[in-house]
């Protein structure tokens, strides 16, 4: 088990850090491949990086490993920040761009915050491996729906 002080430090420092550069990367990207590409590309790395605190909480008290970990998960939720940014503001309408950004972000946010509140039933219950891993799985849906929306994407915002 990790102290408070360690993953406070670790997310502080690394986490804020690869945030930053996984949101360049993506917004390179995103312009380079198209932005949809990315947000598929965002949505694997973010479920996979669920993976990675699975196998951590079974790996053992090794701050070297927190590190790597939360740097891949920081660094892969830049990514997936920058191309759902990109996505969202694509479907607003330049006229009243920032409320329906606001609107479109806010309702983003509305099932995880509420999922989010019982994580700690779930852990309890389960453990954080099988925490992590079913959050993992929750990707797949968010997998379906970016394809489905690639998929009905006009040409020229692909």
């Amino acid at each position: 088990m990790y102290t408070k002080a360690e993953v406070a430090t670790v997310t502080k420092v690394y986490g804020v850090i690869m945030t930053l550069l996984g949101a360049f990367i993506g917004g390179v990207m995103a312009l380079r491949w198209g932005v949809m590409r990315i947000l598929m590309l965002g949505a694997v790395l973010s479920a996979l990086s669920n993976l990675l605190f699975a196998w951590l909480s079974g790996h053992g008290h090794d701050v070297t490993a927190l590190i790597a970990v939360v740097s891949a998960d920081n660094l892969a939720s830049g990514i997936a920040s920058a191309a759902f940014i990109a996505y969202l503001s694509s479907l607003t309408n330049v006229q009243y761009s920032a409320t329906q950004y606001a609107l479109l972000s806010s309702m983003m946010l509305l099932l995880p915050k509420f999922i989010a509140g019982f994580s700690g039933d779930y852990v309890n219950a389960h453990g954080y491996a099988d925490f992590f891993t079913a959050t993992a799985w929750l990707g797949l849906p968010v997998l379906v729906l970016v394809g489905l929306a690639w998929h009905y994407q006009p040409n020229d915002k692909a």
